[in-house]
């Protein structure tokens, strides 16, 4: 018997190897999902426990932070506690509709909280809202 043997010219390839592909997109995702709940955090403050439910978000809200010294953040921009009211309305682009989250350090005076909230309402807006960290069962 004789053995034919193929020459070593080869037709190309026409098939897409997917491996690669699949190894980068597989290590992407895992990063976006270790760094993603690192940019959401703006102020660092201490935030009291609740074991209230988390309300829906349909729009970015604006979120206003008061640190364990008592100064005041719109976003991540310090604000003068007489200018809060001015600055909110800037960013807002004067629209009282807009969710606000008042996140506040639990050392905090809680006057301090109500404060703000009440030049909040007294200023039209009608959706403020306090920020805490879920309830941990010790």
């Amino acid at each position: 018997m004789k053995f034919k043997i193929k020459s070593s010219l080869r037709e190309p390839m026409s098939e897409i190897n997917v491996t690669p592909f699949v190894d980068v997109m597989l290590v992407l995702l895992i990063i976006f999902m270790v760094t993603a709940p690192l940019l959401t955090v703006g102020v660092q403050v201490d935030l009291p426990e609740s074991s209230a439910d988390s309300l829906p978000e349909e729009q970015e809200p604006l979120t206003l932070t008061i640190n364990s010294k008592g100064e005041v953040f719109v976003q991540e921009s310090k604000v003068e506690f007489d200018n809060v009211v001015a600055k909110i309305l800037a960013v807002s682009k004067n629209r009282t509709d807009t969710r606000i989250y008042v996140r506040g350090d639990k050392t905090i005076n809680y006057g301090r909280v109500l404060e703000i909230m009440g030049m909040l309402s007294g200023s039209g807006f009608t959706k403020v809202a306090l920020i805490s960290e879920p309830y941990k069962e010790r």
